[in-house]
């Protein structure tokens, strides 16, 4: 099975460059979603270390938020109590499709949290920032402050740029980037 791992900037389009391979893709963003709404035991975990910011199940990201406004630190203590959960949902993921001829990894701390192996392909998203930043504030959960704080806590955009194999140039028209996925793709199976 060949592992794709999908790394770029907050906003790149990462999610939407994973989904064009056509194979399954694991989204760390979307699992943390799920684990705030169904997880009770997170919900407990997160509610002890930080009491005066989440108060009722299920877990809102706007407490949250708040929490990592509030103290740097606060963005530590949630990391160490999700990405477990997310690790173990990942493993999950690879159990069943480990047929697969080919998975998707869309995890934007792949690097940071030295979930990648040597024998993952990284493909970067490369936007401009005028255009990422346009994107962004659009988004209806949008806010500067905790963008820069989780921005703080990854890995220079151009030491991930180094590390990967491959970049896919995200100009948000869809035929060209299904197009260069395509062509991606069979570079990729052919190895």
């Amino acid at each position: 099975m060949i592992k794709i791992g999908i790394l770029g900037d907050i906003g790149s389009g990462k999610s939407y460059v994973a989904k064009q391979f056509g194979f399954p893709v694991f989204d760390a963003d979307a699992e943390v979603n799920k684990i705030y709404k169904k997880n009770k035991i997170c919900f407990n975990r997160l509610k002890n270390k930080l009491p005066r910011y989440v108060s009722s199940f299920p877990v809102k990201k706007k407490e949250l938020g708040k929490a990592i406004i509030d103290n740097q630190k606060n963005l530590k203590k949630i990391i160490k109590i999700v990405h477990p959960i997310v690790r173990t949902n990942m493993n999950k993921f690879f159990k069943k499709n480990k047929n697969k001829k080919m998975i998707v990894l869309d995890i934007p701390l792949l690097l940071e949290n030295k979930i990648n192996k040597k024998n993952y392909i990284l493909v970067f998203v490369d936007a401009k920032t005028k255009e990422i930043k346009r994107r962004l504030k659009k988004r209806p959960n949008y806010n500067a402050k905790i963008l820069n704080k989780l921005k703080k806590f990854q890995l220079p955009l151009e030491i991930k740029k180094k590390k990967c194999n491959f970049l896919i140039k995200n100009n948000f028209k869809s035929s060209y980037i299904r197009k260069n996925i395509k062509v991606l793709k069979s570079k990729i199976l052919e190895k």
